[in-house]
């Protein structure tokens, strides 16, 4: 076992469980702070609801199998594919998973009090189409599946590419459904903003400041 291949195994077994105590943690604190929960899972059987514990089911598989990966070779049981389980391409991942972080912790601070995760229809957040939104209406979308390829790329199996598949679609299907939610909210204002700028991204180094309508 290569140098590389020890350090990838570590290092996604403790990526992965500081993502979720990161995420747990700001969620704890914002209720703390402002006594309402920012996540949202939708109505009981509901297509965002069933889109949540998805996730759910395969945040807890990934970060469980990384963890028993650093004691026990479970490689031949993931379906590792061996022309792309090289040093380079797994240190590719770790490079993408980091910026991929970046980039997550960016977007939700950006957004600050007007942050959810899901769709919130009690309380009524602003139209953020500054920074980040100004090159993507799901720039928060674009970093996490940035971090899926990563973790295929850092994990190079057929596990970690049916993580990437689920989650692009259930990615894709969540930014729909989104969508649909603010344009009811926001009216023209959003149907405005949805074709000025792309769903996913664009090339664009000027970022102009914050809106909120």
């Amino acid at each position: 076992m290569s140098s590389v291949d020890v350090f990838t195994r570590h290092f996604l077994a403790v990526y992965f469980l500081l993502i979720g105590l990161h995420y747990t943690s700001r969620s704890l604190g914002l209720y703390e702070r402002l006594r309402f929960s920012h996540i949202h899972y939708g109505r009981r059987g509901s297509a965002t609801w069933w889109h949540r514990h998805l996730f759910n089911v395969f945040r807890a598989a990934i970060l469980g199998i990384c963890w028993v990966r650093v004691g026990f070779d479970i490689d031949p049981y993931l379906g590792v594919f061996s022309t792309l389980y090289h040093p380079v391409v797994l240190v590719a991942g770790t490079v993408l998973l980091l910026v991929s972080f970046f980039l997550i912790d960016f977007v939700q601070a950006y957004m600050h009090q007007d942050w959810r995760s899901g769709i919130d229809y009690e309380r009524r957040t602003g139209l953020i189409r500054g920074g980040p939104f100004h090159l993507s209406r799901n720039p928060l979308f674009c970093a996490i599946m940035l971090g899926q390829l990563g973790f295929f790329l850092a994990l190079p199996s057929v596990f970690s590419l049916v993580c990437l598949i689920t989650g692009c679609v259930v990615i894709v299907r969540q930014a729909r459904a989104e969508e649909q939610a603010l344009e009811a909210i926001h009216g023209d204002a959003y149907r405005h903003y949805a074709k000025a700028v792309p769903r996913w991204f664009r090339l664009r180094s000027c970022w102009p400041s914050r809106q909120v309508n």
